[in-house]
This record gives structure tokens, sequence and C-alpha cells, in this order.
């Protein structure tokens, strides 16, 4: 099932928030490396809503000028 824009907002949003909840086990082997990942799928997450709200933006425009 393929979701529409304001669901995939509405996830990314959530992958977020579940990210900054996450608290990093600096004892475990390999955490450095996870909580490095997890900050760049932040970083890619937050970039993704940004332009999915842009595309939402222009598409408002392109309506209000048709």
């Amino acid at each position: 099932m393929a979701l529409n824009r304001t669901e995939l907002v509405g996830e990314l949003h959530e992958l977020i928030a579940a990210l900054d909840r996450r608290v990093p086990r600096v004892e475990r082997a390999g955490e450095a490396a996870i909580a490095g990942d997890a900050a760049a799928l932040r970083v890619k997450a937050v970039k993704r809503i940004g332009e999915l709200e842009g595309e939402e933006r222009g598409d408002r425009n392109r309506l209000r000028s048709s």
C-alpha cells in the first residue's frame, strides 16, 4: 500500500521522534556506529519532509494559477 504525501510526512515525523527517544548504550560494541547511523537517518528524514512539504506547496500554487 502506497502512502500519500501527508501520511508519509507523518510517518517520517514518527521516525524522527523514535530516533530522538533512543538512548545510546555506550557500553555496547558498535554503539558509536549505530548512533552515527541514527543521526544520519534523522538528517535524511528531516530533509525528505522538507522536500515533500515543498512539493505540496508547489502543487497548491499550480492549482491556484490554473
